[in-house]
């Protein structure tokens, strides 16, 4: 038998109502928590964000034209130092008059030493020019009458230079002197990584023939430092000291602007893009960090997204926290970025994107918790 004053379920119909008081509490309280609303005059709506302060389009440099870096100029027949040619001088039908083969090296200076007919300048000149020269330096040292002089490249002296950074194979290279250029190395080197930025530094270990380039800048003193954009000897008197050339891929592409000439010795560094990662919090079912992804551009339902979208089907204010470069409070709305694209507004790298808690997101987890309290009751009395 069951005591006096023990039944189960007169216990149960004396709790109930004790439920049902504390349901009824958190309504009226999230209720005149929405009528008072909440407002702040740091906030900026996404919708008047001023230009200065929205996030900055990060350009992809693979996407870049690099062709427009190429230099029209170059001509790998032209002879330059270091070369070594193949000359054959014909002077009559006898072979036995004709002179051997001869292979000369092109010397610092531009001069070519043949026997017999001693130096001859063939810097800067064609293979059909430098067959001209040859010819007439017979005739007016009185050598040969009329030689006929052929010269082909035997070997085409190189630049060795290193290429570091986000490239896909960095090492060293040995470019044609010729066309030794900062877009030869990165190709040399199959072309730029996924992770690369849009700046690249060179460094050239002597400064005895660079470009000068508007979109250069400087690094460090202007004792180490030269412009790059025109093929421009130096003076005898800055020759010495190395060179440092920072480019803009994205300005020289641009303006058309050729690629910075490189010498033997020269390394190209390619800098590598680590953009900070956003902080997502607040009511998302997955809140931490997310990656700013390279090449594309991040907005703020992309970052929700990855977040596992929201915790509360009521939520919808959001706040982003930015540093651009003084800290500003962003006000979003994920209804009206559905909606339009000045509400989904492109996130910058850093920034912190919370979704916050309204009277509505209030609401709804107090039904919630009040479902939860009544069925709750319901399994004690059954």
């Amino acid at each position: 038998m069951t005591p006096v004053g023990r039944d189960p379920l007169a216990l149960s119909a004396r709790r109930r109502p004790a439920h049902w008081r504390f349901g009824c509490v958190l309504i009226f309280a999230a209720t005149g928590f929405a009528l008072t609303g909440c407002a702040s005059s740091d906030l900026i709506p996404a919708s008047e964000l001023p230009g200065n302060m929205q996030a900055a389009h990060i350009e992809n440099p693979k996407t870049l034209e690099f062709g427009r870096l190429a230099n029209g100029d170059y001509n790998n027949e032209l002879i330059a130092a270091d070369d070594v040619l193949e000359v054959n001088v014909l002077a009559g039908l006898n072979p036995k008059d004709n002179p051997p083969t001869m292979q000369p090296r092109v010397s610092k200076s531009g001069m070519i030493s043949l026997p017999e007919v001693g130096d001859i300048n063939v810097a800067g000149l064609d293979l059909e020019s430098a067959e001209s020269a040859i010819a007439t330096a017979c005739v007016q040292r009185q050598i040969y009458r009329r030689p006929h002089v052929t010269v082909s490249m035997k070997r085409q002296a190189t630049n060795r230079v290193m290429v570091a950074g986000a490239v896909k194979n960095q090492g060293y290279y040995n470019l044609p002197r010729g066309s030794s250029d900062m877009l030869s190395a990165i190709v040399a080197a199959g072309g730029l990584a996924d992770d690369a930025g849009t700046n690249v530094e060179v460094r050239n270990p002597s400064s005895g023939v660079v470009r000068s380039d508007r979109i250069a800048q400087e690094l460090g003193s202007p004792a180490d430092m030269r412009n790059v954009g025109y093929s421009q000897p130096l003076p005898t008197g800055q020759r010495s000291g190395p060179t440092t050339i920072k480019v803009d891929l994205v300005s020289a592409t641009k303006n058309g602007q050729s690629a910075a000439l490189l010498s033997d010795g020269s390394i190209v560094t390619v800098e590598r893009r680590d953009p900070e990662s956003i902080q997502v919090l607040g009511l998302v079912n997955k809140p931490g960090e997310i990656k700013y992804p390279i090449g594309t551009e991040l907005r703020l339902l992309d970052a929700i997204s990855q977040a596992g979208w929201t915790s509360n089907q009521g939520a919808n204010k959001v706040y982003i926290i930015r540093n651009n470069p003084r800290q500003a409070v962003i006000e979003a709305s994920l209804r009206e970025a559905k909606r339009n694209v000045d509400e989904n507004i492109r996130l910058s790298p850093g920034d912190v994107v919370s979704v916050e808690q309204t009277p509505t997101t209030v609401m709804i987890d107090t039904l919630k918790l009040i479902r939860f309290a009544v069925g709750t009751s319901l399994n004690t009395l059954f």
